[in-house]
């Protein structure tokens, strides 16, 4: 890795309910599209410098739902459409424990933020988080990262059946709200700053 590409900041995301449409414990990778303006958000965020991580729990493999070995082609399928969209992907990172077993890396625990922080040599605190969810933007907020919610106007934010949101962290607060990732990306250089750690925020 380059200096130059070490020093570029981060941009954290959700996958589902974030860039793709949520469809619960989804394993076939033809399921898999984009919400609205989605692609044009990733596109612009490119554009403008970010380098773009993918963080997501897939707890279907360890609730038995699908086997681990259909995550690798999910993450091949998501890459080739970020790519199709003149957009690029620095790395995608997933858990596949179930909530039960407390591991380090489901959000918004922060073991994969600091894989990615070390594979691809970002600053988590430098970072924006994105994504729909309560657990994401407590994962950011532990990270000391600014974060922004997805919430799209007229769409059911969570499939039936997915753990939506641990009830333990209800009400966490985001730094901003966008509709899409359209509106998100033109919110993140206004947001994105170092900061000194979750109890700055």
């Amino acid at each position: 890795m380059t200096d130059a590409g070490a020093s570029m900041p981060a941009v954290i995301l959700d996958r589902d309910g974030t860039i793709v449409f949520d469809r619960g414990y989804l394993a076939d990778p033809d399921g898999l599209e984009f919400l609205p303006r989605a692609a044009e958000g990733l596109r612009l965020l490119t554009e403008q410098g970010y380098r773009l991580v993918v963080v997501t729990n897939q707890s279907g493999v360890g609730r038995g739902l699908f086997p681990a070995g259909c995550v690798p082609a999910m993450n091949e399928r998501l890459d080739a459409m970020v790519r199709e969209a003149g957009a690029r992907l620095d790395g995608i990172y997933w858990c596949p424990h179930a909530p039960e077993v407390h591991c380090a890396c489901r959000k918004p625990a922060q073991g994969l933020m600091l894989q990615a922080a070390r594979d691809l040599g970002f600053d988590p605190a430098a970072a924006v988080v994105i994504g729909d969810k309560e657990s994401d933007m407590e994962f950011g907020r532990r990270a000391g990262a600014a974060t922004i919610r997805i919430q799209p106007a007229g769409l059911v934010p969570h499939a039936p059946g997915r753990d939506a949101r641990d009830s333990d962290l209800e009400g966490v607060v985001t730094d901003a709200v966008a509709a899409d990732l359209v509106t998100a990306a033109r919110l993140v250089p206004k947001l994105r700053s170092p900061r000194a750690g979750p109890a700055s925020r």
